[in-house]
């Protein structure tokens, strides 16, 4: 596998859910993807960036296995020029937004981890 981000995957978890088959129970989630921007972090901030991946006019969603999931990331919106408005409901912030970056700075793992 590649190093730090050019071997990782950023999805959203839309839904957790478990189910068993031949007597194993398998524990998975629900995903969206987000896809790369560009090949290398952004020379500003040193964080890479990504986006919604979609498919025509959908988002690219699967099941993944929870034994894929290496940790919780820390998106950050890429606000632009604009003023927010007062009253932000930050629940919509995955939503709304087109790119984020991946915060390698939240702690000491994703440091390590997100280069």
């Amino acid at each position: 596998s590649r190093p730090g981000m050019q071997g990782l995957g950023v999805a959203r978890v839309r839904l957790f859910f478990s189910f068993r088959y031949r007597q194993k129970i398998y524990q998975c989630a629900l995903v969206d993807h987000f896809k790369r921007v560009g090949t290398r972090p952004d020379p500003a901030t040193g964080m890479w960036r990504v986006a919604l991946h979609t498919i025509g006019n959908g988002r690219f969603q699967s099941v993944q296995s929870l034994d894929t999931v290496l940790r919780a990331v820390h998106l950050i919106p890429c606000y632009g020029e604009g003023l927010m408005p007062n009253h932000w409901p930050y629940s919509l912030t995955l939503d709304v937004f087109n790119k984020f970056y991946v915060n390698r700075y939240v702690d000491h793992h994703a440091h390590q981890i997100i280069f």
